[in-house]
């Protein structure tokens, strides 16, 4: 990215990477607002690669899949790149075309995908399988060297889980309850919900304890005031009290309005 951005002027390099960088860092958590930086930066640099993968990812993240498609296209034909391949078939699940995408999975482009290219490709092909009822066959598409392998690479906890999903959703429970487990043991860094799928399997219910002791320290206070109530003597004047009564006047300025200005900083800053 850094060689493409060195075609740019120098300020105008420097805006198109900040906006990138936002991109980056929002697109997990805060997906549309990184779509917003996406498309400043494409505003700015639409002729550069990297904006355009980027723009593609940042619409595919807010489900965006037309344009995503589109932007992903267009890095394609600038670069020759294959990486992309995977991500494009998914899009043409997305807008509803998993016959396109079984076609994509095998084009001759897939061989030139790295490892990690054709494990995502045999992922998003198994996901077209299911998006027509093809559950079997979405399980055989899975069924793999890379599933059957003992070690663990960057995608088998995705490939173990994705297998497992496919064996419950065709009834075989016990061969799923196996793969999730198989699943969550290689995921190190929780990129699946493997651990709650076999909670959920074994009918066991989560308690969040911070509501629990909220509700419990509700229920005392409740209790504590009934009792203060209780023991709290009777306070009202009696009919035959003799003391004066004392009218106390209370005089209650309005305060002036404050108005505090508070400055967004996770909006995209446009660097047009």
């Amino acid at each position: 990215m850094h060689q493409e951005l060195m075609s740019l002027p120098k300020t105008l390099a420097e805006d198109v990477a900040q906006n990138l960088v936002m991109v980056a860092r929002l697109i997990d958590e805060e997906p549309e607002q990184a779509y917003a930086y996406s498309r400043i930066a494409l505003r700015l640099a639409s002729r550069v690669a990297a904006v355009r993968e980027a723009a593609g990812f940042a619409a595919y993240a807010t489900q965006k899949y037309s344009e995503a498609l589109a932007e992903f296209r267009a890095a394609r034909r600038m670069t020759g790149h294959v990486e992309l391949w995977p991500v494009m078939a998914d899009c043409e699940r997305g807008m509803g075309r998993p016959e396109r995408a079984l076609e994509m999975a095998g084009a001759p482009e897939v061989q030139k995908l790295d490892k990690a290219g054709q494990v995502e490709m045999r992922l998003v092909a198994a996901g077209a399988r299911r998006d027509l009822g093809q559950l079997d066959a979405a399980i055989v598409t899975l069924q793999s060297p890379e599933l059957a392998s003992n070690s663990v690479q960057p995608w088998t906890p995705r490939l173990r889980y994705a297998y497992a999903d496919a064996l419950l959703a065709a009834g075989r429970e016990d061969e799923a309850r196996e793969w999730f487990a198989k699943a969550l043991e290689s995921d190190k860094d929780g990129a699946t919900d493997a651990s709650d799928r076999l909670a959920e399997m074994d009918g066991v219910d989560f308690v969040d304890a911070l509501d629990e002791d909220g509700d419990d320290d509700a229920d005392i206070a409740d209790e504590r005031e009934a009792e203060y109530a209780a023991d709290e003597p009777d306070s009202a004047p009696d009919e035959d009290d003799d003391r004066a009564d004392v009218d106390v006047d209370v005089d209650v300025e309005a305060a002036d309005d404050v108005v505090v200005d508070v400055e967004d900083d996770k909006g995209p800053a446009d660097k047009a």
